[in-house]
Formats: C-alpha cells, structure tokens, sequence
C-alpha cells in the first residue's frame, strides 16, 4: 500500500502540466545523519532520516480581495531499506486568506503545536520535545483559523472532527511578537489543547534575543482525559552564532524524566547546512538514552 501511494504522489507530480505550476512552489528537503544510538539495551550506528520532505505550495488571487492556499506535503525517508516506510503524509490543505484572516481545511498542525515558533531548537532529531511532551499533534480532519494580527496579537483555533464517534475536540492560541527572532526581539504565546489524543495541555513560550544570544523557555501541563494522570515539565534553550556556526544547547523535563542536547549548525551554502548533536535522556522508569550524530542537509 506505501509503494502505490508513492507511485501515485509521483504520478500526479509528474502528470500535471506546467502552467497549473505558474503560482506554486515545488520545495523540500534532505536531511540525512550518520547516528550512534544507545537506547539503554543496545548500541548501533545507523543513517537516519530527520523528517525529509517534499510538496508543493502556493497561493492564488481571487475575487473580493480573497487569496486561496494550499499545501500538499509528503515525508520521505531515503535510509529505509524496505521502503515501507519511504512516503507518509504531512500537512495537506486548502483555504481561503482575506481581511477575516485565514482558514484552512485538512491536515495541518495543531495550533497548540504552532505555538512553539521555532523554540524547539532541535525539532525532528531525537530530542524534539515530542519525546517527552504530549501535544506535537498534526490532525485530519481539521479546520485552522487564525486571525489577523491585533498590535502583533494573533489568536488561532484548531476544531478537529472526529467522525467515527460524531464528536470533535479543539486546540486554541495567542501568539505575540517573531517566532523565530528574526526581525522582532520578543516572542510570547499560550496555547490549550482539549481532548486531543486524549489528553488536555497547557503550554506557555517565551522567547528572547539578548546581543546576539537567543533565548527560549516553555512550561507545560498536561493530562490524560481518561486516567486524570496529570504531569508538568519545562524547557530551556539558547543559541548563539559565531561566523557560521550556531550553538545551541536544550534542557527539558517532565516530572522525573529529563534530557539535554547540545548541537550546532554550520551554514556551508545558502540552502545547504552540516550540523551534529548530542542527545541525553535521563529517565525514571526507563533505561537511560544517548544519541550522537552528524549530518547534513539540503533544501529546495
């Protein structure tokens, strides 16, 4: 079933014509690491795939002062000898921009998960704060409003359906300032999750560019509907660049369990970066973990 939804990605990539491409940008990218791994049991070095990608996005000017988007987006993973793996869906959607905001409708990350901004310093490596936290969901099914921006407040709901059992649960935000410190100095949101994947979560970002040093924090809450199980951890980060290289290091909890990394990336073309990392987890009912690798990565 993995190989024919691949042959038909590439089939409709291959058989649309030119002039429907006039507005849309064909982007993605390689990131691929050689990766010493010890889970506690065994230790291996292996190539991993970091979240490769490919798809096709664009926008279109309509009547009204309206603009349609859209995304098609696939991962790939050029390390999987079976190729089972080699294709699965990422955000896919379509909706409408205007003076209201914008709406999307079908896959898309939740506004929980958008709330981060790019604080998670080391997002699809093996300390991406999925690996702890709950709420780093992307969902079917689902309809993203996010308003205009208020003096640099911007608030976002996710309503995500659920179908089979005729009920739908939600996923909202408040987001102020540059998410990834770029132009802006600042960076604040809060975001609630209810009933996603079974769990409610709070989280609250903060971000910081002091000189050249940026700085990152988040809290989070969350709770599993079903148990009441509740559990809090906190993240800390910063990076700081010195000629091409960017440093960085993370620290994040949850309850007993925590892990560090510290990485760097180093720019070696205007799409084309190497970087490496190591990763620590120290856990509380779990065999300890480390991750060392190196690697590197192509956009386009």
């Amino acid at each position: 079933m993995n190989k024919f939804k691949s042959l038909v990605a590439v089939a409709v990539l291959a058989t649309v014509s030119a002039p429907t491409f006039a507005d849309a940008d064909i982007y993605g990218k390689l990131n691929v690491s050689v990766q010493s791994s010890d889970d506690g049991s065994e230790s291996i070095t292996e190539l991993k795939s970091n979240a490769s990608r490919f798809g096709i996005k664009g926008s279109e000017k309509l009547d009204g002062g309206l603009e349609v988007v859209y995304k098609y987006e696939f991962q790939v993973d050029p390390t999987d000898e079976s190729g089972e793996k080699n294709i699965k869906s990422r955000n896919q959607y379509i909706g409408l921009k205007g003076s209201f905001g914008e709406v999307l409708l079908g896959r898309n990350d939740t506004m929980f998960k958008q709330s981060q901004g790019k604080f998670d310093l080391f997002s699809d490596y093996e300390a991406d704060i999925k690996n702890l936290w709950k709420g780093e969901n992307r969902m079917s099914d689902s309809i993203s409003y996010k308003s205009p921006k208020f003096n640099g407040i911007q608030f976002g709901v996710s309503y995500i359906l659920d179908e089979e059992n005729d009920d739908a649960s939600t996923s909202i935000s408040a987001t102020y300032g540059d998410k990834a410190l770029k132009k802006g100095k600042y960076y604040a949101a809060v975001a609630m999750d209810s009933d996603v994947k079974g769990y409610d979560a709070t989280r609250l970002t903060v971000g910081a560019k002091v000189s050249d040093v940026k700085l990152g924090a988040m809290v989070q809450v969350q709770e599993a509907v079903d148990s009441g199980d509740d559990k809090t951890g906190f993240l800390v980060n910063a990076q700081y660049k010195v000629g091409k290289f960017n440093l960085k290091g993370q620290y994040q909890t949850l309850e007993d369990d925590n892990g560090f990394t510290l990485g760097f990336d180093r720019k070696l073309g205007k799409n084309t970066k190497l970087f490496g990392f190591f990763t620590n987890f120290n856990m509380d009912e779990a065999e300890d973990e480390t991750y060392l690798a190196v690697g590197v990565e192509q956009k386009f």
